[in-house]
């Protein structure tokens, strides 16, 4: 036990004996959680919009003004032609043109129905996606308060049947995307920073010599890796308590369950992490190498876990890795805790997999691990 001690000390003592790795271990990552926090939205806004405007009549003013009035368009301009509005969006000038064809609101009056065109720069497909469900929301609004503006006299005394539907968001009632993503940025952070961390750990050890020193003293394996670990998996939980006050302070982040269960659960997935990168530095000689495996790992189980795309999305092969993606498990956890209020026996299945996984890299990182006697 008292070796166990020293080696926390003397690690301890090593870290912050590093003025320049105190800042690139608690500043820098919570520098990136404001910004990513901020960056990081499917939300599209600022939508370049341009029209064609051929009927010229109040009817179509009143359509284009239900554009401007719209917080996610900016109108632009009014082209003359289609080959006008294509060379606009060409050059980058222009996201979405609207085409109002003759005879619009006489159409409307006589036919009761139009057609409009609508073309949408689509290379980025997500976005181009969000802007045409914006198009149509606003088209129906407008569609729904013009029946009753271009009814025939007629018709004065037929009421017309409307379904309205009410809307209830549950756990996120604002829809502020800053909620959905800010638990999974908190997960990045402790991921990364406790991977990088414990991978170059040992393999700074060998490069720098001390290591060979350390083998041949009578310090047990277990004794050396738990010496090892315990400062990062202490770190990795500060990083967790200080991204929580930020989450709460400056986004105002709802935390409906239990923080207790958001540590206990935390505590559990840091071995994971650490079994990683202790795994990754047995088969490393210099940091540079360690840093570029883990980094390889880390964006694959990022893009794997459901942070940024919804895992439903995927490709049913790619769901099935996703099983043994640990990252997943905890977005899941810090999402349906912080935002959900789940209790212990909700996240039992992810936890017991997370347990399983540290028992498992961990195991697999004391036996590769060669200790000369």
């Amino acid at each position: 036990m008292k070796t166990i001690l020293y080696i926390i000390q003397k690690e301890f003592k090593q870290i912050f004996r590093n003025k320049g790795m105190l800042p690139i271990i608690f500043v820098l990552p919570l520098l990136q959680l404001v910004i990513l926090s901020n960056a990081a939205t499917f939300e599209v806004k600022n939508i370049k919009f341009g029209y064609i405007d051929n009927d010229h009549s109040s009817t179509s003013r009143a359509l284009i003004e239900k554009f401007n009035a719209s917080t996610y368009f900016d109108v632009l301009t009014d082209f003359t032609s289609e080959a006008n509005a294509s060379s606009a969006m060409l050059e980058g000038e222009i996201d979405v043109v609207l085409e109002i064809p003759r005879h619009f609101a006489r159409n409307l009056q006589k036919e009761k129905y139009v057609n409009l065109g609508v073309t949408i720069n689509a290379i980025d497909g997500a976005a181009a996606g969000v802007e045409n469900v914006y198009i149509t929301q606003i088209i129906q609004s407008y569609n729904k308060n013009i029946r009753t503006d271009l009814a025939q006299i007629s018709d004065a005394q037929i009421q017309p049947v409307y379904i309205d539907t009410i809307p209830l968001f549950w756990y996120n009632e604002t829809l502020n995307y800053k909620t959905f993503m800010v638990p999974g940025i908190l997960v990045l952070l402790v991921t990364m920073i406790t991977l990088f961390l414990s991978g170059m750990n040992i393999v700074r050890e060998k490069e720098i010599g001390t290591l060979e020193q350390i083998n041949v003293t009578p310090i047990k394996k277990s004794q050396f890796i738990i010496g090892k670990l315990f400062p990062f998996w202490v770190i990795g939980m500060a990083l967790l308590s200080i991204g929580l006050i930020i989450a709460k302070i400056i986004f105002d982040v709802p935390m409906v369950g239990s923080l207790l269960l958001m540590y206990v659960y935390t505590s559990i997935y840091i071995l994971v992490i650490l079994g990683i990168g202790l795994f990754i530095s047995n088969f490393t000689d210099t940091q540079q190498q360690a840093m570029f495996i883990a980094w390889f790992f880390v964006v694959i189980f990022i893009l794997m876990s459901g942070l940024f795309t919804p895992i439903e999305s995927m490709p049913k092969w790619a769901q099935i890795i996703t099983e043994f993606n640990p990252i997943k498990y905890y977005v899941e956890v810090m999402r349906m805790v912080m935002l959900k209020g789940s209790g212990f026996m909700d996240i039992l299945p992810q936890l017991i997999k997370t347990l399983v996984y540290a028992i498992i890299m961990n195991g697999l990182a004391v036996w590769s691990y060669k200790k000369t006697t």
